[in-house]
């Protein structure tokens, strides 16, 4: 079952890169007492990812923090070194926490996984964005097959 707007956020792990090295980071570090927006590409380094989605969070950090959003954290079914290595590429900095869902697991959680096998890409996450209050979340947005609105950076923004 897919997430709702007022539902707590499901238990799971996820992994980011550290200067340590690979770090587990589960939702309860990552969500509790803060508000963080979570979004989820389909992959590192596609097209539409790329170019639009990652850089307008990138682009607007500043003005996300300014609403009382703590964290901004990128998500993907992608192993945590791409992930790392999409980060530096697109020069996040601190402003982004780029998680890896490697196998997927919170994508499912979230019942937001998306079947990319037509595509050479087998399982993925949908692209979405999840404002989370303490753990709870207070807006799902799911983007529709192929559009890119409701979970760009500056739609969240006029929704803080």
């Amino acid at each position: 079952m897919t997430i709702k707007a007022g539902e707590r956020m499901p238990a799971g792990t996820l992994k980011r890169m550290t200067k340590d090295g690979p770090k587990d980071v589960t939702t309860d570090e990552l969500f509790k007492g803060k508000t963080v927006v979570l979004f989820s590409v389909p992959g590192a380094f596609t097209p539409t990812c790329d170019a639009k989605h990652l850089p307008g969070f990138v682009q607007l950090a500043d003005q996300i923090h300014a609403k009382g959003v703590d964290t901004i954290a990128c998500m993907a079914v992608n192993d945590v070194f791409v992930m790392n290595a999409w980060g530096k590429a697109s020069g996040v900095g601190d402003k982004i926490v780029m998680l890896a869902d490697g196998n997927g697991e919170y994508a499912k959680a979230l019942g937001l996984e998306l079947d990319g096998k037509k595509v050479g890409m087998g399982t993925r996450g949908q692209r979405f964005a999840i404002v989370v209050k303490d753990g709870v979340a207070k807006t799902v947005e799911v983007e529709e097959p192929g559009q890119f609105k409701v979970s760009a950076a500056e739609y969240v923004l006029g929704r803080l």
